[in-house]
């Protein structure tokens, strides 16, 4: 039997405002967090994901408040992220609504939190968010990909996508899986907001090289781009900002295109 792919819109949270940007700059206001998130909700989304997108960088705390009231408004499964460090922050989340942890730049720093999360709340409530950009200063020792001639790997990137990690996705992709991750958030960077699809070669990359649910995100701007990301790997969800806070397409008007097109998802 094939899974239900999931679609799931984003809410990229920053001063209690959605927020959309261009390769995680050219940051501009979109709407309401309660407001959309409800909005989705209704609308036949199977998950959200709420990212407070600068709660690492500025050093401070999630707005649990806003959580909160988010969570109140929705029926479906949510997922929250961002300045989550401690055992004790991610508890407060899931007690103020959350149902899943995503967290990125404090895996990287204390890879143990990843395990400790698992141990805590268990593997289905442990989301490693992955944000990915392609680097062409190549080593041997990278997974070497080539693109019209040209030779990159894609590196893990810590605050908000400001900070390189040297890191290798892939190599960090098993990494967070044996430790203890039940999911991969993976957003590519060079992609995210350019409406121009999602970065292929890396979600089809990590995606078989572990064995955890791949949420495939960053570029998604028409139904045809999560066709793709269907058909060319075996991600298990889509996830999407600009299409659908800027009424695009709605999230029924995708999955009817994708059950037209033999994508299994819940209508």
């Amino acid at each position: 039997m094939t899974l239900t792919k999931r679609i799931i819109p984003c809410l990229d949270v920053d001063d209690y405002n959605v927020v959309k940007g261009l390769n995680f700059s050219s940051i501009s206001n979109v709407g309401n967090p309660v407001f959309l998130a409800k909005k989705y909700n209704d609308s036949g989304a199977d998950e959200l994901i709420f990212l407070d997108i600068t709660a690492s960088q500025e050093k401070r705390k999630i707005v649990k408040l806003l959580i909160a009231e988010v969570a109140k408004t929705i029926d479906i499964p949510f997922t929250v992220g961002g300045g989550i460090s401690n055992l004790e922050q991610a508890h407060d989340v899931l007690l103020h609504g959350a149902d899943k942890i995503a967290i990125n730049t404090s895996a990287v720093q204390k890879p143990q939190l990843i395990e400790q999360l698992m141990d805590a709340f268990g593997k289905q409530c442990v989301v490693i968010a992955i944000d990915a950009k392609r680097n062409y200063t190549v080593s041997e020792a990278k997974n070497i990909f080539v693109h019209n001639g040209k030779k990159f790997w894609f590196e893990v990137y810590i605050y908000g996508g400001k900070y390189a990690t040297g890191l290798d996705v892939i190599t960090w992709a098993q990494k967070v899986k044996n430790l203890g991750a039940g999911e991969i958030l993976l957003t590519s960077i060079d992609m995210d907001g350019t409406k121009n699809g999602y970065d292929l070669n890396l979600t089809s990359a990590v995606v078989n090289n572990v064995s955890v649910p791949v949420i495939a995100s960053g570029g998604c701007g028409h139904p045809q781009h999560m066709l793709d990301v269907f058909q060319i790997s075996d991600a298990s969800a889509a996830l999407a900002a600009s299409i659908f806070h800027y009424d695009s397409y709605s999230i029924q008007k995708v999955k009817k295109f994708l059950q037209h097109n033999k994508i299994n998802v819940r209508l």
